[in-house]
């Protein structure tokens, strides 16, 4: 880990076990920011995990044994959403593998996604997710990029409606989608939408954001820090002073909060591989979160850079 960071990690923990990547009992004093998911009333923390890449190790014994290291780190900082998809790679079977020895399969929120063309290839593939994952009932399955959407949303609803799904959902990753997803959105049958949003990739507040709350769908946050193109441009620049004021004692907390302070979005997935960056992550859900005002004061640093 970078010594800048493993300082200011070990500032805003206040937790020397952090020096040595240990996992502490509780990662986030205080507990997460919750947020309603509107289906339902049922509250999600605001920081999940997604797994693309990262949990995609296949059997290797010691990326799996730190991966268990960040699971329990999660887990034991109040965390619940971990999203997958069978275009991860092993990272269904890795996660489903950790959750259950870790004893975590009832405490997780398990989300994954269908990504394949025709009906029955899609049963096929969402039954082998709940083979990855180990479970019985899906919290959350996603139609991946909007994949033969028609077709899987049908069955979705038929699952929904037989208790073996609880919530269904859309997905996409980029702006040229937008039209579509709000079309597909637009039919009020999702209990959830997928999507980017970063300072770094700001369409989506435009429209979808507010279509989403119009809809009742809850809003989960891909691409938080643009696949790392984030961190590259912050490189050897301080987080500014101010952004104390709203406990962003990293870059990672700087880019969360100013995600997780918009008020359409219910959690946000950014990934990692690492025990120490997913602390650092979980402190971006807890304590004060900006308001309008600081926002856009954050907006306008970050387009300063």
């Amino acid at each position: 880990m970078d010594p800048m960071r493993r300082k200011a990690l070990l500032k805003a923990a206040g937790i020397a076990a952090l020096a040595t990547l240990n996992v502490p009992a509780s990662a986030v004093p205080g507990g997460l920011i919750e947020r309603v998911i509107p289906a339902s009333g049922e509250r999600l923390p605001v920081i999940g995990v997604g797994t693309w890449q990262t949990f995609d190790v296949g059997t290797d014994p010691a990326a799996r044994g730190t991966l268990r290291e960040v699971l329990a780190a999660f887990a034991r900082g109040g965390g619940r959403m971990i999203d997958s998809s069978p275009m991860y790679g092993s990272s269904e079977t890795v996660t489903g593998d950790l959750a259950s020895e870790a004893g975590l399969g009832g405490k997780l929120f398990f989300a994954t996604k269908v990504w394949t063309e025709g009906t029955d290839a899609g049963i096929r593939q969402m039954e082998l997710s709940y083979k990855r994952l180990r479970v019985s009932r899906m919290d959350l399955m996603q139609v991946h990029n909007l994949v033969d959407v028609a077709a899987h949303t049908k069955t979705l609803e038929d699952w929904k409606a037989k208790q073996r799904v609880r919530y269904i959902g859309i997905t996409h990753y980029t702006a040229s989608a937008y039209d579509e997803v709000e079309r597909i959105l637009k039919s009020g049958r999702y209990d959830f939408l997928q999507i980017n949003y970063s300072l770094a990739e700001r369409e989506s507040e435009n429209r979808l954001l507010p279509l989403a709350v119009d809809r009742k769908a809850a809003v989960i946050i891909n691409r938080p820090f643009a696949e790392g193109a984030m961190f590259r441009r912050v490189r050897g620049k301080p987080v500014p002073e101010w952004a104390a004021e709203f406990g962003a004692t990293t870059w990672a907390q700087f880019f969360l909060k100013w995600i997780v302070s918009h008020p359409a979005v219910t959690c946000v997935i950014p990934g990692t591989g690492k025990p120490g960056h997913m602390l650092d992550n979980l402190a971006a859900g807890a304590g004060v979160l900006p308001d309008a005002a600081v926002r856009k004061r954050m907006t306008l640093h970050f387009d300063s850079l």
